[in-house]
């Protein structure tokens, strides 16, 4: 089917900016994607009703098989969200919930240390950003549950310690797949003499927008800032509402389960502890395992880097439920709890399935209206050439923001900016790779039609336009500070000014905003 071309047009934003201005302006986002799609699906076939219509019909049947084969990547993240979400509602049916919350309560006194529990979670699942979305979100929604912490909050705790730490961590499913391109892109301009692994490392305090993220999250969980129309949310949890409940249950939140009396905290424990290990064990055996199909010896980086980790979080996702099933065995529940739980667990990943088929489906639109291809020509503008990692970080987050997709920017953008370092000033490479990594983070972090985003809405259980609108303040304020910082970075060659010209911006605000915001108490 000939498609239309709009890889020099303007009009390739049209269906992403569609969908992101009716999203947060509706807050339908289901209806706000299928506007999107709908508009950019009429934009490619030239508004003719009968290719659109096939075209919209072979996208959607693309979603679950394509190539002549299934879509295993996406069907193994809906099998996942669907025993994720069993797995939730069992371990509330055998009273491993209720359990490991009374446990928390008597250890965890303090809206202080349910929130530090949340952020330091990221360093037992950094793995990968969905893995700990999900998990982190459903150890503690109940903590943070009896804490009055809204859902809100818990999603902007979920979603800033996600990609933030898999982005700065070499061993990971994110630093494994930027090692390989950084790799290429060394390859490729002959500088063999650099090891891909050295220059990530070297990278990390350079990813200013990741780095002061993890910063912003220390001073929200130790002092309660509540940017935005995050106080609204944080002062109505207060009052013991979670959620906005005038627009229904949010996804990940299941309607009132029976909670066995005789569960213990081993029934919430040993599930995720085996989701855990696991999980870590299937996404390095499958990466094993493609090295050795290919004849190549064992790394561990390497593994991580040819990884299936949607068939990881499957395999990972069945064991924890068998272990779950397991442990309810010797409880004797009731038959009609059993399948209270699983329908219960199905339905509440609905609503979050319905808007991840819909994001998956605009980001093919979107990349068959070649969006990334114009926003990536943008940098073909002459700027003086200190300016130029300020300009890449703006340029890769409205990209991710646009196309919802981090990876996505960072396999179009990290060879355009080590090109165009190796052309203009071979100094900045490094930095305008940084800003590359930084922008995709910021665009991914605010962007409505995000896996990421959705995914940490749902492990918290809160509304997705909620969690979106409710992290932007402080995504755009951290934005902001890294553009200073890449300023003085590109003018001065140096990481640590670039650091502290960031940080001395960013204090003021969070001092001024902070004497405005409303405060709970710690």
């Amino acid at each position: 089917m000939a498609l239309a071309q709009y890889s020099d047009s303007v009009l390739s934003l049209l269906p992403p900016l569609l969908a992101v201005i009716l999203a947060i302006t509706t807050r339908r986002v289901l209806l706000s994607l299928g506007v999107g799609i709908l508009a950019g699906a009429l934009l490619l076939n030239l508004g003719g009703p009968v290719a659109t219509a096939q075209y919209l019909a072979g996208k959607f049947t693309d979603i679950v098989w394509s190539d002549g084969d299934w879509n295993s990547w996406n069907l193994n993240i809906i099998g996942f969200l669907l025993l994720l979400g069993c797995l939730i509602s069992l371990m509330a049916v055998s009273g491993g919930t209720r359990a490991f919350a009374l446990w928390a309560e008597r250890r965890i006194r303090t809206r202080r240390q349910a929130k530090m529990m949340t952020g330091l979670l990221v360093f037992l699942f950094f793995i990968d950003d969905y893995f700990h979305s999900l998990a982190v979100g459903t150890i503690c929604r109940p903590v943070t549950d009896r804490h009055a912490i809204s859902r809100a909050k818990l999603a902007y705790l979920l979603d800033s310690t996600a990609a933030p730490v898999c982005v700065l961590m070499p061993v990971s499913s994110w630093g494994a797949y930027i090692i390989a391109l950084i790799g290429g892109i060394l390859a490729a301009h002959g500088l063999t003499g650099h090891s891909p692994l050295a220059t990530f490392v070297a990278m990390v305090p350079m990813n200013l927008y990741a780095v002061f993220t993890l910063v912003m999250v220390a001073v929200v969980v130790l002092r309660d800032l509540n940017l935005g129309t995050m106080a609204r949310h944080e002062a109505a949890a207060a009052q013991g509402e979670l959620f906005d409940a005038s627009r229904g249950t949010p996804p990940g939140a299941s309607a009132e389960l029976p909670e066995s009396e005789r569960g213990e905290v081993k029934d919430l424990a040993w599930p995720i502890i085996t989701l855990v290990l696991a999980t870590v064990f299937f996404m390095i055996h499958s990466g094993a395992s493609k090295l050795a199909a290919d004849g190549q010896a064992f790394a561990l980086l390497k593994a991580l880097e040819n990884t299936d980790v949607g068939l990881s979080l499957m395999k990972g996702g069945t064991s924890a439920l068998l272990v779950a099933c397991g442990l309810a065995l010797r409880l004797r529940l009731p038959l009609a709890h059993w399948g209270l739980a699983l329908k219960q667990g199905l339905l509440a990943m609905w609503p979050a399935i319905r808007i991840l088929v819909l994001a998956w489906a605009i980001g093919a639109v979107i990349r068959d209206m070649e969006t990334g291809k114009y926003l990536a020509s943008l940098t073909q503008s002459g700027l003086p050439v200190a300016l130029l990692p300020a300009m890449l970080f703006v340029l890769a987050g409205i990209m991710a923001f646009s196309t919802g997709t981090s990876w996505g920017t960072f396999g179009i953008m990290l060879p355009l900016a080590g090109d165009l370092a190796m052309a203009s000033e071979p100094s900045l490479l490094l930095p305008m790779l940084s800003a590359v990594l930084a922008g995709s983070v910021f665009g991914d972090h605010c962007s409505p039609i995000s896996d990421t985003t959705i995914l940490s809405s749902t492990g918290a259980g809160c509304h997705h336009i909620d969690h979106v609108v409710t992290q932007l303040p402080y995504a755009l304020l951290i934005a902001l500070a890294t553009i200073l910082g890449y300023l003085a970075l590109g003018f001065s060659g140096s990481t640590l000014l670039g650091l502290a010209v960031a940080g001395l911006a960013l204090l003021p605000c969070l001092l001024w905003w902070g004497r405005r915001s409303v405060l709970q108490p710690a």
